[in-house]
């Protein structure tokens, strides 16, 4: 981020972000994705660890928790029975390395990997073996990872060794890992192959009602070109023997014991699965090298792979599909930052895949992508290509209710919602919220404000009145659609969607006037307020949504869209409301209720025109009143010059921030007051002396989520059950840092917003700290440790606020705009700075010059130049046009050049 930034553990070695690390092994919780377009969901860690899945329901390895990494053996690992030696493991996953791992003895260790493989480099002193494992999955149809292990002899004597795998088979669903483990087993049926072990169990176990299995799981592998394994072993226990261990299995301790190992055509069932094969003795000359292919897969696919060149092949392949994704790239004084800004661009699209679940850490859940992350996915999906995300994001408003809650899990299908993952009856207030911001800022980057008038269905299930009431006679169709009184699916727009949503909310307020914090809004961990707590931060956000969603009427009418919108006949009772009685809770409840109970059985399916106007006018005096109120009533001062906003009541109806006896104060309320606009620009200013001075700890990352209440405070969350310094009671939890750095750059504090970012990115990047490989975590832990890396929505804002706030890049109204707040220490040694990206469906490159090393505020856009034409612009708001963007030819890259001065 910063001319000489260095990192401390791995280095980056070529262009697509490809990073060495020595000895990985003596780092715990390490681990990396390995994912394909076909579904392949995998884990590994350099020593085996990990799992692989294609759903809940499907895992190939066992299934693996974070604490699984250390405190089990390894699903993966493979043995050389070496004449004169004994056993050795390439990922050093024996009883008697692990002995020498801490003594001089201990093996040279290192890995190379990069999105997403990796390659582990391992030598036995005593002998002169060399190992190197490669792990990748093919970005094929192909539901299968894949596994090279070339085995090469550095000293200077013959090396005679049996080669055998040792890969553990599940077989089932992550449930039975505890529950029915045993039983489950009884279930498995091996087959033995020339190429190695199926395992087809007999039946899928479930109480609810067992079904035929039509499943299989198997690995395959072979020596070299074509040279099959000899023999097998399906079963654990007879592969480790009796008191033996997967780090000292009697199979491999005792290899003269052939009795227990099976050839091609034999079966084996009834108890747990390992895939143990093994092959013929081999002696290596020095120097010498052979491989071996391995196979996991699902329903034999991927043996094509046992051939080495095709494995090679594909793996040429695999890294040529994931650099082709990065489709942002960026470059500031500090290579080192803008090659981990790569792997930033890449965890938006691994939650496209994983979800929240999936990873070892990532152990909750049971597949699916809830309903805010899918929608701050696509903030940085967009950024890359607002096309690509155009069907998901209209599918996404098939989850709406009329109330304006929504289904929070979105299944594999489109259009596919759940309620909830475990089937409770729960709002989250703020998930209203983020399709309008995500929408916004999909209109900016392509223009394309037709898609407000696309139409959708509403989710319709038991929950009515925002979860107040469950109704058994709901008459429900099978896709969960509302339906009018006539008995049609109704369908509405995606902008009257996106009005139901924030009107909705608007009355859905507490004691204090504030919105009802019910279930939890962003921070799920402010779950046991629901009576009577408030989020007075997404009150001050849903203010700015409704005030935008002003200024874009306006724009459409300007632009000759619309003069009128069409609307449900029952949303008009949202509308039809005098601004004095947003002054009364009670009143502002009531109206809530009774347009629920006028909607809860359905709607009549008549629509009504509303002027634009109007209905601009009526957002407007709705958000104004909602920023005046929290300016008027949620004010903390310290007293020394700092400020801040209380964001929060408890379930005592208590303010829970404050500076008297202790000071309280959480981050997310900052945020969004900032963000917001509801803080003048003066408060602004105090807010971060008050965020620097009660929040900011730099051993930990930069700014906690909120101070030490000393308190388990059992009437706002759980979080506050959480030991301090952990996830969402007082960690740096990235997520809600890096907002509070966009919201600073929006309101043009850059300086301040940078602090921010810099913060994260070296903590990130300061491997003998955060533990953790290239990419920005949940939450560093009071150790600095990251936490639950990949699967984080800080990513997406991270891309977000480098990309549209730093560099000032974005859309706006469909044109580019080029605002950059960039400081000088980010700029090169010749004053560049500069992004590649796409925008509208032509690859740019923008490369700011700062030929004096200006600091931000002090320079302005004096002068771009598209390839080599010199554009006129506004120099308030430099932009350049669509249509001139869009004129350019689709087979290059263009540069556009902008001198600051």
């Amino acid at each position: 981020m910063s001319r000489g930034g260095v990192f401390l553990g791995y280095h980056f070695i070529d262009e697509d972000g490809s990073f060495v690390l020595e000895e990985p092994d003596n780092s715990s919780y390490l681990y990396l994705p390995l994912v394909n377009p076909a579904g392949v969901m995998s884990s590994i860690t350099p020593d085996g660890h990990g799992d692989n899945k294609l759903s809940q329901d499907e895992f190939l390895l066992p299934p693996v928790s974070a604490c699984d990494l250390h405190g089990q053996a390894p699903s993966r690992n493979f043995w050389c029975y070496i004449r004169g030696y004994g056993p050795w493991s390439v990922y050093g996953q024996s009883a008697a390395q692990e002995s020498r791992r801490y003594t001089d003895h201990a093996e040279p260790v290192s890995m190379t990997a990069g999105p997403f493989w990796q390659k582990i480099m391992r030598t036995c002193p005593e002998t002169g073996l060399k190992a190197e494992v490669l792990s990748f999955c093919p970005v094929t149809d192909t539901k299968a990872e894949l596994m090279k292990i070339t085995l090469i002899n550095e000293g200077d004597k013959p090396i005679s060794l049996v080669p055998l795998t040792a890969i553990l088979l599940f077989g089932r669903g992550a449930d039975h890992i505890r529950d029915h483990r045993h039983v489950t087993s009884l279930l498995q049926r091996f087959r033995i192959t020339e190429d190695g072990i199926v395992l087809t169990p007999s039946m899928t176990f479930d109480e609810r009602g067992h079904q035929v299995n039509r499943e299989s799981y198997g690995v395959f592998a072979r020596q070299d070109a074509n040279r099959h394994p000899d023999a097998a072993i399906p079963l654990v226990d007879d592969f480790i023997g009796e008191g033996g261990s997967l780090l000292w299995p009697q199979a491999v301790v005792h290899m003269k014991q052939n009795d227990l190992w099976k050839s091609a055509g034999d079966h084996a069932e009834g108890k747990e699965g390992i895939a143990a094969l093994r092959f013929a003795e081999i002696t290596l000359q020095p120097h010498k090298s052979t491989s071996f292919q391995i196979v996991m897969s699902y329903n034999d696919d991927g043996k094509e792979y046992l051939n080495r060149e095709r494995m090679d092949e594909a793996f040429l392949q695999m890294k040529e599909y994931w650099s082709m994704q990065k489709s942002i790239l960026f470059k500031t004084g500090d290579s080192n930052f803008d090659f981990w800004m790569q792997w930033v661009t890449m965890q938006p699209q691994l939650r496209r895949i994983y979800g929240c679940s999936f990873l070892p850490y990532h152990d909750y859940g049971r597949g699916g992508r809830g309903w805010r992350d899918l929608w701050q996915d696509c903030l940085a999906l967009i950024l890359n290509d607002p096309e690509q995300v155009r069907g998901d994001l209209l599918s996404f408003f098939a989850g709406v209710r009329i109330d304006g809650s929504n289904a929070t899990i979105i299944g594999s299908r489109p259009g596919e919602f759940k309620a909830d993952r475990n089937e409770i009856v729960r709002v989250w207030m703020d998930h209203g919220y983020w399709p309008y911001a995500t929408i916004q800022l999909y209109l900016d980057a392509s223009g394309d404000y037709d898609f407000l008038f696309e139409k959708n269905t509403y989710f319709s299930d038991s929950q009515l009145q925002r979860g107040e009431l469950i109704s058994k006679k709901q008459n429900l169709t099978p896709d969960h659609q509302l339906m009018t009184k006539n008995g049609k699916p109704y369908e509405g727009t995606v902008l009257e969607h996106l009005l139901v949503q924030q009107l909705t909310q608007f009355y859905d307020v507490g004691d204090h006037n504030h919105m009802r914090l019910r279930g939890a809004d962003w921070n799920d961990a402010l779950d046991m307020a629901a009576d009577k707590g408030e989020s007075v931060a997404f009150t001050a956000a849903y203010a700015a949504n409704i005030g935008d969603m002003a200024k874009l009427l306006r724009h459409m009418k300007e632009h000759k869209k619309t003069d009128k919108v069409w609307l449900a006949e029952e949303i008009l009772l949202l509308l039809e409301v005098k601004a004095k009685q947003y002054e009364s809770s009670d009143e502002k409840q009531q109206i809530l209720k009774e347009y629920c109970e006028k909607t809860g059985s359905g709607v009549s399916g008549k629509r009504k025109a509303y002027p634009v106007e109007k209905l601009a006018s009526q957002l407007d005096w709705m958000s104004a009143w909602i920023q005046n109120h929290i300016r008027m009533t949620e004010t903390v001062e310290d007293g020394e010059g700092s400020l801040w906003f209380n964001g929060y009541y408890d379930n005592h109806g208590d303010p829970v921030e404050k500076s008297q006896d202790g000071v309280r104060m959480m981050l997310t309320g900052q945020v969004f007051a900032i963000l917001s606009g509801t803080a003048t620009d003066e408060q602004v200013a105090r807010i971060a002396r008050a965020a620097d001075r009660y929040l900011y700890d730099q051993k930990v990352g930069g700014y906690r989520l909120n101070t030490d209440f000393h308190e388990t405070k059992m009437d706002l969350g759980r979080m506050f059950g959480f030991a301090y310094g952990n996830k969402e009671n007082g960690a740096v939890f990235c997520h809600m840092a890096v907002m509070y750095a966009y919201a600073l750059y929006e309101r043009r504090f850059a300086k301040e917003g940078f602090k921010v970012m810099k913060s994260l990115y070296e903590q990130s990047a300061d491997f003998d700290s955060s533990r953790i490989y290239p990419g920005i975590p949940e939450y560093f832990d009071p150790d600095g440790r990251g936490m639950y890396t990949y699967l984080t929505g800080a990513a997406s804002w991270m891309v977000l606020t480098v990309m549209s706030q730093m560099y000032g890049v974005r859309g706006y109204k469909g044109n580019l705009q080029l605002l950059p707040q960039l400081l000088a220490e980010q700029f090169d040694r010749d004053g560049c700075a500069s992004v590649t990206f796409h925008f509208a469906g032509r690859k740019l490159n923008v490369v700011y010059i700062n030929r004096n090393h200006l600091e931000v505020g002090d320079y302005e856009v004096e002068e771009i130049l598209l390839d080599k034409t010199k554009l006129s612009f506004d120099f308030k708001k430099p932009e350049i046009k669509r249509e001139l963007i869009k004129d350019l030819s689709k087979d290059e890259i263009h540069k556009i050049r902008v001198i600051l001065q």
